[in-house]
């Protein structure tokens, strides 16, 4: 065999070692992240008991978890005595205080950022408005304000593992590309290039950045977070100034082929309707988020704000109580067309218009239970999101766990976007 054959031999397998290795550390980090996400919808197993719920040997969990729990991943309790005799296997949890989330929501006013345990607890939480200037760089330096100040609150030994950040609009994750939010007016924005920027050289240079559409990342808040059994399909559905949905469906969140799966607030619900903010007519954002409410209350005098109609309707106003009655119907015939195309086993609502109540909801569920009455069919489940304001900042806390905790799944990549971004930079 001539030198240069086995120079070749000698690299293709020295390839193949590196292969291997880089196989087998992915399929190590694979299966320690199967524990951390088994430990957080089962909390309190033995080591046994996970070996049995992951199919690994008990030596190989064993080991697992001694890295886990000195990286501050799990934290094992004492067992309490019962008398019975022998050695009772010891619980195992995900470590409450140790390894942390930041979460943003990035809104068409201001921005909330919470800090979460690795289950959703929130340990810290800050609002920034954005004031008189929208520019994509302006509210982007205000959010990395709001991140860096939350991160000082935490303790020293605190570790920040991951940051998720809920965008009003389409997005593009693996590229961190904002491709249209209306209600900002901004374009094909590199928005986690730029985020990225303004972080480095502070506490939070190199910390994993994940971005998402805020009804998406709601959405993955209630998989992750929500102690009850899970829901699967689940329907997030987010009413505020924009309208909009978050679809997961066996375990995995629908962005669709342009990252524009969820866009609700733009299916059209009244043949030349009311003008919407992206320019068709009579979609569901227009008939049901805050704008169809801020119309002109008994004196004809424009309402500028979703408190100004929370006052309203307890004044019984009567214009605003049709208002906002007209806007719970469309939501209800909105929940019938997504109960008939998803058949979800949940649909969980969010939002500020929510926090409407009776005024608002009932009109909605009304209209749900009229429709499944009329077919003859059960209605859909519907409930409130448990994090209430916070849900779109948690559930950006949680797309940063989902990720983290499935490294073998791909970030959604859509469609080529712009290379430069519009002048709202």
């Amino acid at each position: 065999m001539s030198s240069q054959s086995r120079h070749g031999t000698q690299h293709n397998r020295r390839h193949m070692q590196a292969e291997s290795a880089g196989s087998q550390q992915l399929l190590k980090v694979i299966n320690r992240m199967a524990l951390v996400r088994h430990l957080c919808a089962n909390p309190g197993l033995s080591r046994a008991d996970l070996a049995g719920a992951v199919g690994l040997t008990k030596s190989t969990v064993s080991g697992l978890v001694r890295e886990l729990i000195g990286e501050g991943w799990l934290v094992e309790r004492e067992v309490v005595a019962t008398g019975d005799l022998g050695r009772r296997p010891t619980p195992l949890f995900i470590d409450p205080d140790r390894l942390l989330l930041l979460g943003a929501e990035v809104g068409v006013e201001s921005v909330r950022v919470v800090a979460t345990s690795l289950t959703g607890d929130v340990k810290a939480c800050t609002v920034a408005n954005y004031g008189a200037s929208r520019t994509v760089r302006a509210c982007i330096t205000i959010l990395a304000t709001a991140l860096l100040k939350l991160r000082k609150q935490l303790n020293g030994d605190q570790q920040v593992l991951g940051i998720g950040v809920g965008l009003p609009g389409g997005v593009n994750e693996a590229r961190g590309v904002l491709h249209f939010a209306p209600n900002l007016g901004w374009r094909d924005i590199p928005f986690g290039e730029l985020l990225g920027e303004k972080l480095l050289g502070t506490s939070l240079d190199g910390v994993p950045l994940y971005l998402q559409n805020e009804a998406d990342v709601a959405a993955l808040g209630e998989m992750e977070f929500n102690p009850s059994p899970a829901s699967d399909p689940l329907l997030y559905v987010s009413i505020n100034q924009g309208l909009g949905a978050g679809v997961i469906v066996g375990d995995r969140l629908l962005t669709g082929s342009r990252g524009f799966a969820g866009e609700v607030g733009h299916m059209v619900l009244q043949l030349n309707g009311p003008r919407c903010s992206c320019g068709r007519r009579g979609c569901a954002e227009a008939l049901i988020a805050t704008r169809a409410m801020l119309h002109g209350s008994g004196e004809d005098a424009a309402l500028r704000s979703l408190g100004e109609v929370r006052a309203h309707l307890v004044d019984e106003d009567a214009e605003t109580v049709k208002a906002v009655a007209s806007a719970g119907r469309y939501l209800g015939v909105l929940l019938q067309n997504l109960a008939t195309a998803y058949d979800p086993a949940a649909i969980v609502l969010g939002g500020s218009v929510v926090e409407l109540g009776e005024p608002f909801l009932k009109q909605a569920l009304d209209t749900l239970l009229d429709y499944a009455a009329a077919a003859s069919l059960p209605p859909p489940s519907v409930r409130i999101s448990r994090f209430g304001a916070n849900a779109v900042a948690v559930g950006a806390a949680a797309l940063a766990r989902y990720r983290l905790t499935r490294p073998a799944l791909p970030l959604a990549d859509t469609s080529v976007v712009a290379a430069e971004a519009e002048e709202t930079l």
